[in-house]
């Protein structure tokens, strides 16, 4: 008897195996970032595993069956789901199942001569991967559930996530302690910039891993039998967990954590009505520890957790976010009734994506959408059986404190990803299925549900099967997006020869087919090769805006393509399209200087009548006046009913003003006051045109009307105060300028202010406190022009020297190339002073010869 007890003692250390390879992964899988990097999947792979069969061994050995609950039959069709859409299929067969995929092999792959079989999804590699994670969930749940058994393996397993949400919380506050901005002072994240710094780069995903750690470490204090050390220790991380929940600044994460607080309370509230609670008052325990962790939070960063919750507390806020998005989301999973392939999101929407964004869009943050579009109805069939599976879990009546605040934080951590995606990295799914293992472990159930066990070898084979092909998954599944667009973008950086970039692009094409930046990169090669390389860069193009029709950089590879082969109007409308499509730099930088007449100007004016006021600007400002006339005549008329319309009839005037066409301008002018009346730039303008025209009087007096309805106005105030130098009422000027200081906001509005002081004392001939009032501006505000008036004013008082030194100073901001007349000046200067210390030792000089003479006389 007891040799037979020492062996299942001696066995059960496989299961003990087990558990130290799940809590391996429930602390590593945060620590690597957050699980967001593609490799992270191979030791979760190799893991998940190893504890599959050491769980397998252990319950052979201790004459157990293998215990599959029905959470393990949804996440193994999840894992088929995938496997099926990788399955090549014939043209006919995908035209049938999958429309949409079928049209895209037709104009994007045929014409490149990838005509084989396609999968069902657009992002096979990425499909792979999630295959890979499907396979190591099952894995890892089947082993938590089956190390479960035991009492205190589930304690252990719980503690080891209460510990890793406080170990998380923790580092976050040590490094804003620190003062650090790189993760452990080495790993800077590119992208995000998380306010609470911690390996999990997404402060949503933070939360939404805390709050679960957070409600766990609560149920474990509350629980009975748990020594005061241990409530002690267990409260304290409830609280670290939930104090880095909102200093995390996640207001998704904040809202749910706070939801799982709550629905804890309910539930053990529910618990001791019907007379089944073993904790020590618990309502009012969870309620005082919300409390406890609302109390720190707010203390330690109030001001930064209202500023972000201040960001969405109105409905119109609201319709801007995220929640904005889901109605052109919905529509791409309608196109995909078998989806578009399990990861494949990032890959496939952009076709589907009805307005520009200067983002990519990696998930919908929508776990139904996410389901919806990725596996189309199959998954959201999953989905329903799942919410259905888990509300009967919340109806039965068994549960203790433990496994209450375990459904109570997964179900927090569920709604949360209908804001969110958390629950697309491993991170927090490991850490859910064991908290949910704890709750589905086989004890305690009847024994007609006890027949779905499995037998331990049979399981044994099984699991090993799906461990290989979750390794043999990630092979294929190793390849990204990202890494295939920099080893295209690499050859074409280099200058490879063209066949060479082709032939690999053809091949990264083949495995990536939704992937538009690839089209795009090839397109761009040929462009670069001009004429005979235009029309096939061309067809890139178009196959490009097929996958994405808002793809700024297709449309600019379209109008290089087509300038090359002479469609210039339609090239300029290309041009057009990329800048609307949010290439904000094309149209100013590339399009407009190759425009060159009234036709292609047209065609490259943009939609938006604010930006064709952005257009006229810049040919004004390129000197381009006779066209600027000719293209605001067609452009006032064709945005004339939109409000902005009156910028381009101030765009005119200012033209006019400048090629001293004066009647022509007051015309303008006339137009600008009769669309803005109570603007106060149609008044300046009307008073620039009345200088202009030498009323010098009705401009200052239009002026000083205007200071007293805009008394604040500092652009107004500077521009009175000009004026009235400029006629003499220097006095007036520097009373105008005391009034509006109050008002001044930055230093350069102060320099403004003192440089027009100084012209007021320079009119005045007060050359001393002028010289005062524009050194004060150039030290507020240095600049050449600023430090040349200086030293001017100290050559017109005969301090050569002085000036001299004023012209080093703006010489130190001058470019090398613009510096030879200001080191001439500066030369010229100090001659003269020489000359004139010269000049005074020589009369010294004479001075003492003179006396000297005049001794000898005497």
């Amino acid at each position: 008897m007891s040799s037979e007890s020492s062996s299942r003692s001696r066995h059960s250390r496989y299961s003990l195996g087990a558990e130290a390879v799940l809590a391996v992964l429930l602390v590593l899988l945060p620590l690597a970032l957050g699980s967001a990097p593609t490799w992270v999947l191979w030791p979760l792979g190799a893991l998940s595993g190893l504890a599959f069969v050491l769980a397998c061994v252990g319950a052979r050995r201790q004459r157990q069956s293998l215990h599959v609950p029905w959470l393990a039959p949804l996440l193994g069709a999840g894992a088929l789901l995938c496997l099926l859409q990788l399955l090549p299929l014939p043209p006919g067969l995908l035209a049938v199942l999958q429309p949409e995929a079928a049209a895209l092999r037709d104009f994007a792959l045929v014409p490149l001569g990838l005509e084989g079989p396609r999968p069902l999804s657009l992002e096979p590699p990425a499909t792979w991967r999630e295959l890979a994670k499907h396979l190591a969930y099952l894995l890892t749940f089947v082993a938590a559930v089956q190390v479960c058994r035991s009492g205190s393996a589930r304690q252990r397993l719980l503690t080891t996530l209460a510990a890793t949400g406080a170990v998380m919380a923790t580092l976050g506050l040590l490094h804003a302690l620190l003062g650090l901005s790189a993760l452990f002072g080495l790993h800077a994240f590119t992208f995000a910039r998380p306010p609470l710094l911690t390996p999990f780069g997404n402060p949503n995903h933070l939360a939404a891993f805390l709050s679960l750690a957070s409600t766990v470490s609560l149920g474990l204090a509350l629980s009975r039998g748990t020594t005061r050390t241990r409530k002690a220790l267990f409260v304290g991380t409830a609280v670290l967990s939930g104090a880095g929940v909102l200093l995390s600044l996640s207001r998704g994460g904040i809202a749910f954590f706070v939801f799982g607080q709550l629905a804890f309370a309910l539930l053990l509230l529910r618990s001791r009505r019907e007379g089944r609670a073993r904790s020590w008052t618990p309502g009012g325990a969870v309620l005082l520890c919300l409390l406890a962790v609302l109390a720190v939070g707010g203390y330690v960063a109030a001001e930064r957790i209202t500023a972000e919750l201040a960001t969405a507390d109105s409905m119109d806020e609201l319709r801007h976010s995220k929640v904005e998005l889901w109605p052109m989301m919905a529509s791409a999973a309608r196109a995909f009734p078998l989806g578009m392939g399990r990861g494949a999101f990032e890959s496939a929407f952009p076709r589907y994506q009805t307005r520009p964004s200067l983002h990519t869009y990696t998930h919908p943050e929508n776990a139904v959408l996410q389901l919806a579009t990725e596996w189309g109805v199959p998954g959201l069939v999953l989905l329903v059986v799942g919410l259905w599976g888990f509300g009967r879990l919340l109806r039965r009546g068994e549960w203790g404190t433990v496994e209450l605040s375990v459904l109570a934080g997964v179900a927090a951590l569920g709604l949360h990803d209908l804001f969110d995606f958390s629950l697309e990295f491993p991170a927090s799914v490991v850490a859910a299925l064991v908290a949910l293992a704890t709750v589905l472990r086989p004890e305690h159930r009847a024994r007609s549900e006890a027949l779905r066990g499995m037998a331990p070898l049979r399981g044994l084979v099984v699991g090993g099967g799906l461990a290989a092909l979750t390794l043999l998954a990630l092979v294929p599944g190793r390849h990204t997006l990202s890494d295939a667009e920099a080893e295209l973008g690499g050859l074409i950086a280099a200058r490879a020869p063209l066949a060479e970039v082709r032939a690999r692009g053809l091949a990264l094409i083949d495995r990536h087919p939704a992937d538009y930046a690839l089209q795009d990169l090839l397109g761009t090669a040929y462009a670069s090769t001009g004429p005979s390389g235009a029309t096939e860069a061309l067809a890139f193009a178009n196959r490009a805006l097929f996958l994405n029709p808002l793809d700024a950089r297709a449309h600019l590879v379209a109008a290089r393509a087509l300038l090359i082969l002479g469609g210039r109007t339609q090239a300029f409308l290309e041009y057009r399209l990329a800048f609307e499509a949010g290439d904000r730099n094309v149209l100013w930088h590339e399009a407009l200087a190759q425009a060159r007449t009234l036709e292609e100007l047209q065609a490259l004016t943009p939609d938006s009548p604010r930006e064709a006021v952005h257009l006229a600007t810049r040919l004004m400002s390129a000197g381009r006046h006779e066209e600027a006339l000719s293209w605001l005549a067609w452009a006032r008329e064709r945005f004339d009913t939109a409000p902005e319309a009156v910028g381009l009839w101030e765009r005119e005037t200012r033209l006019r003003l400048d090629r001293r066409e004066l009647e022509q301008a007051e015309a303008a002018s006339a137009e600008v006051s009769r669309r803005a009346p109570e603007a106060l730039s149609s008044h300046l303008l009307r008073v620039d045109v009345l200088r202009a025209q030498g009323r010098q009087d009705e401009a200052l007096k239009s002026l000083e009307e205007l200071r007293t309805r805009f008394p604040s106005d500092v652009e107004l105030a500077f521009m009175l105060a000009r004026l009235q130098v400029d006629v003499g009422l220097s006095r007036r000027a520097r009373e105008t300028l005391q009034q509006v200081s109050p008002f001044l906001s930055d230093l350069t509005q102060r320099a403004r202010l003192f440089t027009l002081e100084g012209a007021s004392f320079e009119r005045e001939g007060l050359r001393a406190r002028a010289l005062e009032a524009w050194q004060t501006a150039a030290r507020l505000q240095p600049g050449p022009d600023a430090w040349y008036r200086v030293a001017r004013l100290h050559e017109s008082m005969h301090q050569l020297d002085a000036a001299a030194r004023a012209v080093r100073e703006a010489l130190r901001l001058l470019p090398a190339d613009k510096r030879a007349e200001a080191e001439a000046w500066v030369a010229r200067l100090e001659q003269a002073e020489r000359q004139r210390v010269e000049a005074r030792r020589q009369e010294r000089v004479g001075d003492k010869d003179v006396a000297s003479a005049g001794d000898e006389d005497r």
